[in-house]
């Protein structure tokens, strides 16, 4: 008698997933993308606020730049540090769990910014709350979206998903500038939080947390090569122990500490230092702060295609090569760009903005796509670590910078320090030694391999 089930009564046949969902429909993959993009723009409305907000809760409660730019640092520092953990509550929970949960924290710190009177309680909102709800949403969502539901493009989808990031900026930074200027800060602070809670039911219905969920493949999986379908349920690991012991494996491997040191550079010199303080120091220079403001926005107009392009680069060159570049163009935009500050808007400025736009954050997909080839299975969770040093180092340009500017009166010598810190990342990410691939199979069980 044959041992074979019969295809009627096969559970596990029957539940096979497809390599395609069928001719003619989209791929369910790409469905999770764009709602996973719309949730970034959604999380992202706080990114462009503390530089917009900084000057009206000055005028209001007398803070110093220092004592906001601590709350603007702590956010930073939660903002990254929960990221490992995030990616591995994504494995264990599910990315539609977490998700939704990080929007609605994040819009109820920046709903409940709109009651504070003293110091303390802007880092509690801005700082903890927040930082706790966009390190959850941070760029390792991404990085995981990309690697669960792709095997091809990942490049590419990881730079359009950052870009989401850029968009959110895009979106939300000229109109919170408007409204902090009329009627004020405090309707500003509530856009954010209704842009943030405005995705979560798109995230409850469309986000599925796999392609098993979908009954599908990863997009560009070929059925024969594929690994067994990830269940909705992850690795039944507790989270914090499984981003810790990724951590422990990966400190061995030399290339993650060059990762670690270059990201914390990238952190310092967008979130931490353009982010957080460029609108002041324009203000500074006599500039208005909607004028200001808006060339942010146009930053992250070219931050979306100089991110999506990055990512269709990292898919075809050498992503070390391609880190070198970014970091040394960074560098010399900052050297300049005490030069460039005036009341008036100048030509050169607008070059400024449009190159350092491109820049922004196009670091992420090749930097992505090296934590993938050299980690393997644990590349999501590197990747998370790996984007802790980014925002511990826009945290330490945040308050820095405030620092410099009580002490000195301008932002001059910021500015130069950052261009040099860029040097020091490119000369960094040239020299990565080359990895192959880790086994995914073994990825959890051994050390990554070094060529």
């Amino acid at each position: 008698m044959s041992t074979l089930p019969d295809k009627a009564t096969a559970p596990d046949e029957a539940a096979a997933p497809q390599p395609s969902p069928g001719p003619g429909r989209l791929h369910p993959a790409w469905i999770v993308a764009a709602v996973a993009f719309l949730a970034l723009v959604g999380a992202a409305g706080f990114r462009a606020a503390p530089g917009v907000l900084m000057v009206p809760l000055q005028q209001e409660f007398g803070w110093s730049t220092t004592v906001l730019s601590a709350a603007v640092s702590i956010n930073l520092v939660l903002f990254g540090l929960t990221a490992p953990f995030a990616a591995a509550l994504m494995e264990r929970f599910g990315i539609r769990a977490v998700t939704a949960t990080a929007l609605v924290l994040i819009g109820m710190g920046s709903a409940l910014t709109v009651l504070v009177n003293q110091s303390w309680q802007i880092l509690l909102t801005w700082g903890l709350l927040i930082g706790l709800g966009t390190g959850s949403m941070a760029l390792v969502f991404a990085a995981t979206i990309a690697n669960t539901w792709f095997t091809t493009s990942r490049g590419l989808v990881i730079g359009i998903l950052t870009a989401g990031s850029a968009a959110g900026q895009l979106v939300f930074l000229p109109f919170i500038a408007m409204l902090a200027q009329d009627p004020g800060w405090r309707q500003a602070s509530l856009l954010i939080a209704a842009g943030a809670l405005a995705v979560v039911p798109l995230v409850l219905k469309f986000l599925k947390n796999s392609p098993a969920d979908a009954g599908v493949l990863p997009y560009g999986a070929k059925p024969e090569a594929s690994p067994a379908p990830v269940t909705e349920a992850g690795p039944r690991t507790n989270a914090a122990v499984r981003a810790l012991q990724v951590l422990r494996r990966a400190a061995k491997v030399r290339t993650f500490w060059a990762l670690v040191a270059g990201f914390a550079i990238c952190g310092a010199t967008t979130n931490g230092l353009i982010g957080t303080h460029f609108i002041p120091s324009a203000h500074d220079h006599g500039m208005p702060e909607t004028t200001a403001a808006g060339l942010l926005a146009v930053v992250g107009i070219f931050d979306i295609v100089g991110t999506i392009a990055s990512g269709w680069l990292t898919d075809r060159f050498n992503p070390r090569v391609l880190l070198a570049v970014y970091y040394q163009f960074r560098g010399i935009g900052l050297l300049v760009l005490p030069l460039l500050l005036n009341a008036e808007v100048q030509p050169s400025m607008i070059v400024f903005v449009v190159i350092y736009g491109l820049d922004w954050v196009a670091t992420v997909p090749p930097t992505a796509a090296i934590c993938r080839a050299t980690f393997g299975a644990d590349g999501s969770v590197v990747f998370g670590w790996v984007f802790a040093a980014h925002q511990l180092g826009a945290a330490g340009a945040a308050i820095a910078a405030g620092a410099l500017r009580d002490a000195t009166g301008h932002y001059t010598y910021a500015w130069f320090g950052a261009a040099a810190m860029c040097t020091i990342a490119a000369v960094i990410s040239a020299t990565i030694r080359r990895h192959r691939a880790a086994e995914d199979a073994n990825a959890g069980e051994t050390e990554p391999a070094t060529a």
